[in-house]
């Protein structure tokens, strides 16, 4: 009795150069996952040791190298644990200036944006003068102009009142390029097809245009958000606005610890801008992975 194998069929060259292909892929990709993982592992050591620099920079102690005195900055802990706390209290004044402003702003930048896009003479003219004009001019001026120049007119505003507007206004002025950017990157094609279906203009722009190019313009505005959280500390020089750095500067003349008193504002500062740095992050991450969902 003979047994007689099965003839074994021959793998197509089209399925070898395929799993070939794959295996190269699979290869590919581990090696940018471990170029990704030392990169992410050198970044992480290089913030330890820049934060123990930091760290010895300001620990006070005194070396000697080679007969080289070295003397790092002696801080006063005293000073920063009493007082910390009394600066601390500023932070809240200081994100509720930026959210009124940031607010005025949009809206400003909103109008200005459509005026500049305008057909009519005078909107044009109006959001093109009031582009022109804030921007020739420094917010610092702006801030005194309306703390102190208006109550000659009997306009008398609080410093919070005028902080408020001269940083929306200020902002509204480089937020509507921005905008106007921003509207003019919605396709032509979106507004025919809207016309088409017999919608007006004011329709097409409040439900088709203005939605998507607000969602284009978040990440430049919340750059811009970002960046009026540290002009705020111009308010302070109105004397009448108790927040960061007004505090801080309080307490450091007062006791002659204007370093310490400033590099309290400034870790606050910072801790407020990381903050709102990984909120913006979150933000345009949920809008990515919308878009790509709709793709």
């Amino acid at each position: 009795m003979s047994i007689t194998a099965d003839p074994v069929e021959p793998v197509p060259p089209s399925t070898l150069e395929s799993e070939r292909l794959s295996g190269q892929a699979r290869e590919l990709a581990k090696r940018r996952s471990r170029r990704e993982r030392r990169f992410s592992i050198g970044v992480k050591v290089s913030y330890v040791v820049l934060f123990f620099f930091l760290a010895f920079l300001f620990s006070g102690v005194q070396i000697s190298i080679g007969g080289i005195e070295i003397n790092t900055i002696n801080l006063d802990w005293e000073f920063i644990r009493t007082y910390a706390g009394f600066i601390f209290r500023g932070v809240w004044l200081t994100i509720l200036l930026s959210i009124l402003a940031i607010t005025l702003s949009v809206v400003l930048a909103i109008l200005g944006a459509l005026g500049r896009l305008s057909r009519s003479p005078f909107a044009y003219a109006l959001s093109t003068f009031y582009v022109s004009l804030i921007r020739g001019t420094p917010l610092l001026l702006q801030i005194f102009f309306f703390f102190l120049a208006l109550p000659q007119l009997g306009i008398v505003m609080s410093g919070l009142t005028a902080g408020v507007l001269a940083l929306g206004i200020n902002y509204g002025a480089y937020n509507t390029e921005i905008v106007r950017a921003g509207i003019q990157s919605v396709g032509v094609g979106q507004r025919e097809a809207a016309l088409a279906l017999g919608m007006t203009g004011n329709q097409i722009m409040r439900r088709i245009v203005l939605p998507q190019a607000l969602k284009l313009t978040i990440p430049p505005l919340g750059n811009q958000f970002i960046a009026m959280l540290k002009d705020t500390s111009l308010v302070a020089t109105t004397g009448f606005v108790w927040e960061i750095l007004w505090r801080s500067q309080k307490v450091g003349r007062a006791n002659f610890r204007s370093l310490e008193a400033l590099l309290i504002a400034a870790v606050f500062y910072w801790i407020i801008t990381i903050i709102f740095s990984a909120v913006q992050d979150r933000i345009e991450a949920r809008i990515s992975r919308g878009e790509r969902t709709l793709a």
